[in-house]
């Protein structure tokens, strides 16, 4: 099974996974599952900082790395998927449309708290 980590999912997940639901934390664990994080998260994390909104401990890439988690770059099919996406009214958040985008293209679930990302028609795990 791929997964792809929603943001706030692959920072709790560097930090131990304490804050992920059980079946978020299990699917994260499970070795037999390939986890993936878009740089769309990687370009999030990197604005939040630079606009002091977040801290973040150490150099991201070297801990998605080091923990064996699978870069995924941001292509045209992608886009193409997002601009294809139903408006949500609940759901206006590009990073999370572009998330989704990237999850149906990849045929990947989504690991995400915000169930709303699921009216998408993507699979969520939490």
């Amino acid at each position: 099974m791929k997964l792809l980590l929603d943001t706030h999912a692959l920072l709790w997940a560097l930090e131990g996974g304490q804050k992920l639901s059980e079946p978020a934390r299990a699917g994260v664990e499970n070795p037999a599952h390939t986890i993936l994080v878009s740089v769309v998260s990687t370009w999030e994390i990197a604005l939040k900082t630079a606009t002091g909104r977040m801290k973040i401990r150490g150099d991201l890439f070297d801990s998605i790395d080091r923990v064996g988690y699978h870069r995924l770059p941001l292509g045209f099919a992608e886009v193409k998927r997002l601009g294809a996406l139903p408006k949500h009214p609940r759901h206006k958040d590009p990073f999370d449309r572009l998330l989704v985008a990237i999850a149906l293209e990849e045929g990947a679930s989504l690991v995400t708290c915000d169930r709303a990302m699921g009216h998408y028609g993507v699979p969520v795990v939490w």
